[in-house]
């Protein structure tokens, strides 16, 4: 199954019960989705897109950009996926700001951080990260004050999970130690028997259900080799039968394919 939209920010138009969020980003076709915790650790609270905006940004979205898993980042965008004050591109800025005269951003613009906004795909804000077969989004896309609750972060997962499964992407990867657990607790069986060591569990595939996980240490927290390691996995990942489908066409009539994991 295919998701038919060109819509790179907020494909499904989750709207959180909150006045500030960062939605889900990239294609919705995807074969790998990042998965972070929140804007307030994971950054993206200045352009709605997440992993920006943060000191680590850079090394992390290069080390995404060597392994093949986005295209770099858009012409005027700085190394950490912000646009540069010299982008010619003009961002919204407010919640009632006019993209083209006729056109608003505040109906269905995800405010991020209360100035910026995000828009749905007709606004005038660039795309500064160029994803092809990747997708961003976090477990609690609202920006929080302070540390989400756990009955925050209950009332978000309706939204992640959901997002989740519209992508049905062949590979996770959690960024950090929260991120690791939940998809491990939610999306494996492997739980109960693995260790939240995020040195130890970088960059290592891990067998779901239906899916691959390949836990990423959070970026803050990289040190000399972390990005290579990181590099040279999905590479080699790359390079395998990662999908795991089988064509079950030959059961059915006609010519078509179809595939299952």
């Amino acid at each position: 199954m295919q998701n038919v939209t060109d819509q790179t920010r907020n494909p499904f138009g989750m709207r959180p019960d909150c006045r500030s969020f960062v939605p889900g980003y990239g294609d919705a076709n995807a074969e790998f989705h990042v998965v972070g915790d929140h804007p307030g650790v994971h950054g993206g609270v200045e352009n709605g897109v997440p992993f920006t905006g943060e000191p680590w940004s850079a090394a992390f979205l290069s080390a995404l950009s060597e392994a093949g898993l986005i295209g770099g980042l858009a012409d005027g965008v700085s190394p950490d996926g912000t646009v540069a004050p010299s982008s010619e591109t003009a961002a919204a800025t407010d919640g009632d700001a006019t993209t083209d005269g006729d056109a608003t951003t505040d109906g269905d613009a995800a405010t991020t951080g209360g100035d910026a906004a995000t828009t749905d795909g007709r606004g005038a804000e660039p795309e500064p990260v160029r994803t092809k077969c990747t997708y961003f989004s976090y477990l609690h896309m609202c920006v929080p004050d302070g540390e989400p609750t756990a009955a925050s972060y209950d009332d978000m997962e309706r939204f992640f999970d959901a997002e989740l499964r519209a992508i049905a992407a062949h590979v996770l990867l959690p960024v950090g130690a929260r991120a690791t657990e939940h998809v491990l607790e939610q999306y494996t069986a492997r739980a109960w028997k693995t260790e939240i060591d995020m040195d130890a569990l970088h960059a290592e595939e891990l067998l779901g259900s239906g899916w691959l996980v390949v836990p990423v240490k959070d970026p803050a927290e990289w040190e000399a080799g972390d990005a290579d390691r990181l590099v040279d996995a999905l590479r080699e990942l790359q390079s395998t039968d990662f999908r795991r489908e089988s064509d079950l066409g030959r059961f059915m009539a006609g010519r078509e394919p179809y595939l299952v994991r």
